[in-house]
């Protein structure tokens, strides 16, 4: 695919930059290099290769999701401000 001025332009009104004309041909050199690069990776044989989900190897470590016991209302509720009817009791926010 060759980058024609035409391209560049369509480009840049929808990523919504304005270019100078030495910008754009600038741009237009830069994006003909990218296809020029993405042609050489298309034309190699990946076949043999396993697709990554990390670029690194490291893996989540994620522990065994056990239910436990919680604390007991009261003593949540211990260290509150202000308690009524067995809840917090909050600044009211609505009227």
């Amino acid at each position: 695919m060759e980058i024609d001025a035409k391209m560049v332009e369509y480009v840049a009104e929808l990523s919504k930059l304005r270019l100078s004309e030495d910008e754009k041909v600038l741009m237009q050199q830069d994006l003909t290099r990218v296809l020029q690069y993405m042609d050489i990776l298309n034309s190699l044989d990946t076949s043999a290769v396993q697709p990554l989900t990390h670029v690194s190897g490291v893996e989540n470590v994620l522990r065994e999701d056990v239910a436990a016991g919680s604390f007991g209302r009261d003593k949540i509720l211990q260290n509150a401000i202000a308690v009524e009817d067995g809840c917090f009791k909050v600044p009211q926010t609505v009227e």
